[in-house]
């Protein structure tokens, strides 16, 4: 989240009227909600994790243990059962 001056977006009226209630403090505007976009959407974790998942998922076919598969992504044997069972879902 980048930060913006008041005084460069908004008329004059709006700072003034802003500043009855809060004056000279931070103030955090939300996105319309159908502007907002979703976990690791904007920096691009989402799709690097679903990368990282699918990637995981073929190798487990391919014949890797979960152990030496949690070993290389430096990940908990739960959490390669976890992967492997969404990515078994999302194939169905």
């Amino acid at each position: 989240m980048k930060h913006v001056k008041a005084h460069n977006v908004l008329p004059k009226e709006v700072i003034e009227l802003i500043q009855k209630y809060i004056d000279g403090e931070y103030v955090y505007i939300p996105r319309k909600s159908e502007n907002e976009k979703a976990w690791g959407e904007k920096n691009g974790t989402r799709n690097s994790l679903k990368k990282r998942n699918n990637e995981i998922f073929k190798k487990y076919i391919s014949g890797y243990k979960v152990a030496l598969l949690a070993e290389e992504y430096f990940l908990s044997e739960q959490s390669i059962r976890r992967i492997i069972s969404q990515e078994k879902k999302a194939c169905s």
